[in-house]
């Protein structure tokens, strides 16, 4: 008795932490910085998320965060989903008054929290001294920073943080806390902190601030998965990519890793503002991208905005061959492979279709064959019906017209016989109204 008391109290604990919103959410909100799952009843996906979603309530509540949790069926408040401009389950978004800022990572507790408590946070943070910069130069991979006082510039900057926050965090200091080895060409500037040098913003070069930061706010070289080369698409960047198989590690991918790390350094400048360099373990998901079939290893440059890809018309084996490849795709002159055409459309829905059947197959025989064999019997069957109902009818009329026929043929022989003894009685009657005519004849003559 006494478990299962603190099992439903553990159980109240939890609704508590992640509420139930409904329609009156749109209204009560605007005090608070909300984190809301918009999810369907019958959606996997969401339901694979939902204990995920619980323990981000529970760490957010832990961690004393601002953040409330929620979740929302969008199906039974359809017209709230529409108003957050939710396509799809499950949505993720932070509200944050009047501004709602979509999550696009990968769906893990920690991910998520992170998103929360960056996105809730102030646009632009502080870095008041040199340990703190210190602190966050060790913590991130990629820092953005403003130095400088009050300008026009920095007034660009905290708008494109408010934008791009989802992304990234931005900070501000002084030029006291940057360490000697950095100097900057003037002030105000921004300057981005990545792969263990510095770039600083320059917008007769670099165009827009929001273009520029959206660009470096990845490493020049990565590890690329199926959520990073999505992410990598908002950028317009190419991506160039080398397969291969972590597990398995041999020579020849080794080789090529390298020379797209090499080429990623030291070809900065030529590449950096329409290239992004990395890796890929392994050819399912660039398989399922292109559909096709990508040797392991192997070099294969993406545009994801167009679905295009290139591929190396030779092996490439030095760094010449490899930049000559990249540069004949910059100047257009390399074949490109797919795209959003409309074949490429058709294509793309059957091999959707085709690869959904598999997996279904795969993981669960049964019930692919309840799936799908079902209804195909079905429509076998009645296929089945319509063909022999048709051929039925058909046999029926043939029955109906040779009965007819035969009825015919049987009424005309019974009217040939009458016709003949019509023929011979016909002129037999004529006869004894002659002979009463003349028998007749005399008695009138008589009279007369």
């Amino acid at each position: 008795m006494r478990l299962k008391a603190v099992g439903l109290f553990l159980c109240s604990t939890v609704l508590a932490i992640v509420e139930e919103l409904d329609d009156t959410f749109k209204d009560t909100r605007v005090d608070d910085v909300w984190l809301v799952d918009f999810y369907a009843p019958w959606c996997g996906y969401c339901k694979k998320l939902e204990p995920v979603w619980y323990d981000v309530g529970v760490e957010l509540k832990s961690s004393g965060s601002p953040v409330r949790v929620g979740k929302m069926d969008g199906t039974a408040y359809s017209g709230m989903s529409s108003e957050f401009g939710v396509r799809g389950y499950p949505t993720i978004k932070l509200l944050k008054g009047d501004l709602a800022y979509n999550y696009k990572g990968p769906r893990t507790k920690d991910d998520i929290v992170e998103f929360a408590n960056r996105v809730a946070g102030p646009a632009v943070r502080a870095l008041p001294s040199k340990q703190m910069f210190d602190h966050m130069m060790k913590r991130h991979d990629v820092l953005f920073v403003y130095f400088g006082g009050e300008s026009p510039l920095k007034e660009k900057y905290i708008d494109m943080a408010a934008e791009l926050i989802v992304y990234t965090y931005f900070f501000s200091a002084s030029e006291d806390v940057l360490p000697e080895s950095v100097t900057l060409p003037e002030l105000p500037s921004v300057v981005v902190f990545k792969d263990g040098a510095y770039f600083t913003y320059d917008e007769y070069v670099d165009g827009g601030l929001s273009s520029w930061v959206n660009k470096e706010r990845f490493q020049s070289y990565l590890q690329i998965d199926g959520f990073t080369l999505y992410e990598l698409g908002e950028t317009g960047k190419l991506v160039a990519i080398a397969v291969i198989d972590e597990k398995d590690p041999t020579e020849e991918s080794g080789r090529l890793k390298t020379l797209i790390q090499r080429v990623a350094k030291e070809y900065r400048e030529h590449f950096n503002r329409d290239f992004q360099f990395g890796h890929m373990d392994g050819n399912d998901y660039i398989n399922s991208l292109i559909m096709g079939e990508v040797s392991v290893p192997s070099i294969i440059i993406l545009n994801t905005s167009n679905e295009q890809y290139f591929l190396p018309s030779e092996p490439v084996e030095t760094l010449e061959q490899l930049v000559h490849f990249i540069n004949s795709v910059l100047d257009g002159s390399a074949q490109a492979q797919g795209g959003d055409g409309m074949f490429q459309r058709v294509k793309r829905v059957a091999f959707d279709a085709k690869s959904t059947i598999m997996s279904v197959f795969r993981s669960s025989p049964v019930l692919g064959c309840f799936l799908f064999g079902l209804p195909l019997g079905v429509i076998s069957l009645m296929c089945y019906g319509i063909c022999t109902a048709e051929s039925d009818d058909g046999q029926e009329d043939m029955e109906l017209m040779k009965r007819e026929d035969d009825e015919e043929e049987e009424d005309e022989e019974e009217d040939e016989p009458r016709q003949a003894s019509g023929e011979l009685e016909g002129p037999e009657e004529d006869g004894e109204e002659e002979e009463e005519q003349e028998e007749k004849n005399p008695d009138d003559k008589k009279a007369d």
